[in-house]
């Protein structure tokens, strides 16, 4: 079971790279939305999967006795998809203010330092 996951975790880091080096903002925005999954992912199949275990300690023990989850991967898991969808909720706001001001998604267009009908700058001295 686990070999599956980590080949689709490896699908999925590559797919997020395929994505995040396009020209376009939006493939950008899905390729970091991608990544944030398979990072996440990636952390959930490190903390083992296991199903059948619950991630709890009976009450009057301080230490378990039996095999439990561990509850960390889960729980950093969890905070790591509210910061993420926060991340893409503020990158997709950005990317849509950038194509209301410039009329493009085209990161090539959006070089206002450098305008195309502008001079080359030199060279060299």
């Amino acid at each position: 079971m686990e070999t599956g996951v980590v080949i689709l975790i490896g699908l999925f880091f590559t797919v997020a790279v395929y994505l995040m080096l396009s020209q376009q903002l939006v493939r950008m925005l899905l390729g970091i939305a991608i990544l944030g999954n398979a990072v996440n992912m990636l952390i959930f199949t490190n903390g083992r999967l296991i199903r059948e275990v619950p991630p709890l300690i009976p009450e009057n023990l301080y230490s378990p006795d039996v095999v439990t989850a561990n509850p960390l991967p889960q729980a950093l898991v969890l905070t790591a998809i509210v910061i993420s969808f926060s991340f893409f909720a503020f990158l997709l706001v950005l990317a849509f203010r950038a194509y209301q001001e410039l009329g493009t998604d085209g990161v090539n267009e959006m070089r206002l330092a450098e305008p195309e009908d502008d001079q080359t700058p030199p060279q060299g001295y």
